[in-house]
């Protein structure tokens, strides 16, 4: 069964780059398979600890609006 995901163009280029004459599939499971993590192929920890803390931060302020809204 395969699944679609969206990923950016950063990253495709990445893993395209990457893969060879292997399925993109491939290329993942291997990173997971070695110890790695989603995030060193996905283009994750681009941001310093202080500003993926900031945005964190207003991504759930930002939910907590839009949950108030709706049961408002």
């Amino acid at each position: 069964m395969s699944k679609n995901i969206a990923i950016s163009d950063e990253v495709y280029r990445r893993l395209k780059r990457e893969k060879g004459d292997r399925s993109f599939s491939e290329v993942i499971e291997a990173h997971l398979e070695s110890g790695g993590k989603l995030a060193d192929v996905s283009g994750q920890q681009i941001f310093d600890a202080d500003t993926a803390a900031a945005v964190k931060d207003d991504i759930g302020a930002l939910s907590e609006g839009t949950i108030e809204r709706l049961d408002g």
